[in-house]
């Protein structure tokens, strides 16, 4: 079994965005950058399989600019056996990636496709649908817990209900959930190692995506200051003022 696992580069978690000042979008020079949180869970589970025996190859792909190859480095050395980067500039749309994605399953027949539920930059949680409906794959998102069987998968996928276990028949497209696992560490003998795996660079123009933006960004802005909170002396005033001026009961 060959599962290949998509993986991000974005502005650090712990970061404090910052707006640029034409409103032109969020500033990203010499700010720190990492994987996408839900894409290290992805790229643990692809390895915890692997490492049970049940998977042959790991593959991690990121689509991006040239600086995205630190994103597969560091899934190489958590595990995954080879990377690939597919070079694109700019914005890169979720419809574009699936593409891009689509075509490289298509060229590297994996048997299963991990990827993040979503990304802490655009929250959009769209790629792995997109891709599932362009492969015509089953697809399990926001998985809490893989269980790989012969020919299936079963997964338990969180709902707005709790949980919910289903089974997806191989291949098929699985995005992860935080709460699937817990992402290792890279050693530093493995970071060293992981510079010496192979990287295939692509062309995104190569395997004849378009990745022009279908949006239009307007201006980006930060949200309004909170107002400060006041005290109330009893019950009564509260509910007096829940009605008449927040007007919310």
């Amino acid at each position: 079994m060959k599962i290949l696992v998509a993986v991000k580069r974005v502005i650090d978690y712990n970061v404090q965005i910052r707006v640029k000042e034409d409103g032109s979008g969020i500033v990203t020079d010499n700010v720190k950058m990492s994987t996408n949180p839900p894409d290290d869970n992805a790229i643990e589970e692809a390895v915890k399989i692997k490492e049970a025996g049940k998977a042959t190859e790991v593959v991690a792909i990121s689509v991006g600019e040239e600086k995205a190859q630190e994103t597969v480095r560091k899934a190489l050395a958590v595990g995954a056996d080879r990377g690939i980067l597919v070079k694109a500039e700019g914005t890169v749309e979720p419809l574009a990636v699936s593409k891009i994605l689509q075509k490289i399953v298509e060229k590297e027949k994996p048997d299963l496709v991990f990827m993040g539920k979503q990304a802490i930059d655009d929250d959009c949680n769209q790629t792995g649908q997109m891709l599932a409906a362009l492969l015509n794959w089953p697809q399990a998102t926001f998985a809490s817990k893989i269980k790989v069987k012969e020919k299936s998968l079963e997964v338990t996928r969180e709902i707005d209900e709790g949980l919910e276990t289903i089974e997806v028949n191989v291949p098929a497209i699985v995005t992860c959930d935080l709460r699937l696992n817990e992402p290792r560490y890279a050693s530093l003998p493995n970071i060293m190692k992981a510079k010496k795996k192979q990287i295939e660079q692509i062309n995104a123009s190569d395997l004849g995506i378009d990745t022009k933006p279908r949006i239009d960004q307007i201006k980006v802005e930060e949200p309004p200051k909170r107002k400060a909170g006041i005290k109330v002396a009893s019950v009564e005033e509260l509910v007096q003022k829940l009605k008449n001026e927040a007007k919310v009961i």
